[in-house]
């Protein structure tokens, strides 16, 4: 076992030979839209995300479905049909899976990945030095909130469904890219070394933000790499309508757990909105990537993203272990 669940990262590894590995994670959860085969694509979206979390290539699937037995099964239909379009996107096989009757709709997928063990991405090894660079916008956890209580607006679910149904796997890809061979200087030094060795960017630590919103697997990402952090509130993207929300009071419950557990750690800079702190405990679905990259790689991953359709900002930096471990500047 490479990766297990003592520093919370994203999935397992389990190494299968000198040059392979497999990636393992399993998610589901209750609709959150309207529609049947947007709610499947936001299902497979979200349970891929953590094999690219982890710098692997999903390969196969199993489905899980908890559906009521006098449901309509055309309802079903269309939301495997989802599920079923993100996982040929990614390239990634349903090969079966398991159902039972229950009264709420649920639906995720288990999803197998492979790895070079030499190249697994964890949330612990950020280094002090490096810079955060996050690859989505905030925001699907409000905006969902509002869907449910049918007040959201379209242009704001339009933002969040089509976040919430883009794959990690552009990014992941860029993210594993040899870079700019304008890069490499004749001299050599340490970071072009590494880059003949792997032929990437010089990415020492990654997780994706879900469910325990941008604090809560910041918190983990500094934890397990014994660091601390600076965000900058105001480089972090929000999703259209996101801010509306908060101000309106369509706060998920999940966004008030992640704030009683995870508020501790942080310390704000005077100045900062309350509606910008709160959003920074939105728990998120397919959420974006959050990577610590060497500050001599920062610029050019961030525009490698870029270039490749991934809207990719620098929103903070690794710090030396203090207290507080995250520090929230303007």
């Amino acid at each position: 076992m490479l990766v297990g669940f003592d520093h919370a990262d994203d999935a397992g590894v389990y190494q299968l030979s000198p040059d392979s590995a497999l990636v393992q994670t399993v998610d589901f959860f209750t609709p959150i839209v309207d529609d049947p085969y947007t709610f499947g694509q936001i299902a497979a979206t979200n349970s891929l995300s953590d094999v690219y979390a982890m710098g692997g290539r999903p390969i196969t699937s199993l489905a899980l479905v908890c559906f009521p037995e006098k449901g309509d099964l055309a309802i079903l239909e269309r939301i495997l049909a989802g599920g079923l379009s993100k996982m040929i996107e990614a390239g990634c096989t349903v090969i079966g899976g398991h159902s039972i009757r229950d009264d709420e709709t649920k639906f995720g997928y288990s999803i197998t990945g492979m790895v070079n063990p030499a190249r697994v991405l964890t949330n612990a090894g950020a280094r002090p030095g490096d810079r955060l660079l996050f690859t989505k916008a905030l925001g699907t956890g409000v905006i969902s909130t509002a869907i449910k209580k049918g007040v959201a607006k379209q242009s704001w679910i339009d933002a969040a469904v089509a976040s919430m149904t883009t794959l990690n796997k552009t990014a992941a890809e860029v993210i594993g890219r040899v870079p700019h061979l304008s890069r490499f200087s004749k001299g050599g030094n340490d970071a072009d070394e590494r880059r003949t060795t792997n032929g990437a960017f010089a990415v020492h630590a990654l997780t994706d933000i879900t469910g325990f919103g941008l604090i809560g697997h910041a918190r983990e990402l500094a934890l397990a790499s014994n660091v601390s952090l600076r965000l900058y509130a105001s480089r972090i993207p929000l999703l259209e309508g996101a801010l509306d929300c908060v101000r309106a009071g369509h706060i998920p419950g999940g966004l008030k757990a992640n704030r009683e557990f995870a508020e501790c750690v942080v310390d704000y800079e005077n100045g900062i909105p309350d509606e910008l702190k709160t959003m920074l405990f939105d728990p998120q679905t397919a959420g974006g990537l959050l990577i610590s990259v060497a500050p001599e790689d920062a610029s050019e991953l961030a525009q490698a993203l870029n270039a490749a359709g991934v809207p990719a900002v620098e929103i903070g930096e690794v710090l030396p272990e203090s207290k507080p471990l995250i520090r929230i500047a303007k």
